[in-house]
C-alpha cells in the first residue's frame, strides 16, 4: 500500500465496512488503539461519526468525532506514520471544521497527549486554545491529556 505525496487525495465519510481499515491505522499510530471492533461498534451510536482521506484506494488517515447539540468532540485524528508531515492531517482537521460550522457547531473539544507535540502544533495553528488538563490520563503511561477547545466563530479553517 503505497501512497506518494502527489497522488490525488479525497475526504469521505467512513461506514462500518471501514472498521478494518481504521483499527489498521490506529495500531500504527497509537499506544491504546481500537480494535476493529471497538471501531465497528462506535458507528452504531447516532453521536459518532467518521471522515477518511483515501489517496487512491487507500486510507491514508481519518478522524472520528463525537457530536451533541452544537459541540463535537474530536476522539481522533490519525495520519499513517510514513505520510506524516506532508499536510494530510491539517486538511482533515480543516474539512472537519468546516463541515461543524455547516451542521451549526459553536464548540469543538479535544484532549491530546501532553507529550505530542505534532498533534499540539497543528491543534494551534488552526486555532484551538488549551484550556486544561487531565492528570494521569492515559492508563498505558500515566501521561496527563491537555484539553483543547476552539470557538468556531474564532478558529482558522
Amino acid at each position: 500500500m503505497s501512497m506518494s505525496a502527489g497522488q490525488a487525495c479525497r475526504m469521505q465519510q467512513l461506514e462500518a465496512s471501514d472498521a478494518e481499515k481504521m483499527s489498521a491505522i490506529e495500531r500504527e499510530c497509537f499506544t491504546l488503539p481500537w480494535s476493529e471492533e471497538q471501531c465497528r461498534a462506535a458507528f452504531k451510536q447516532k453521536a459518532f461519526a467518521a471522515f477518511g482521506l483515501f489517496c487512491g484506494e487507500a486510507l491514508a488517515g481519518y478522524i472520528s468525532i463525537y457530536h451533541t447539540g452544537d459541540e463535537l468532540e474530536i476522539l481522533n485524528l490519525a495520519v499513517r506514520p510514513h505520510i506524516r508531515r506532508l499536510g494530510h492531517g491539517k486538511r482533515i482537521l480543516r474539512t472537519t471544521l468546516r463541515l461543524a460550522r455547516k451542521m451549526d457547531i459553536h464548540r469543538v473539544l479535544l484532549e491530546v497527549r501532553k507529550g505530542n507535540k505534532a498533534a499540539i502544533s497543528l491543534y494551534e495553528g488552526c486555532g484551538f486554545q488549551h484550556v486544561g488538563q487531565r492528570r494521569n490520563y492515559y492508563a498505558d503511561t500515566g501521561e496527563d491529556a491537555l484539553i483543547y477547545l476552539c470557538e468556531l466563530n474564532s478558529c482558522q479553517s
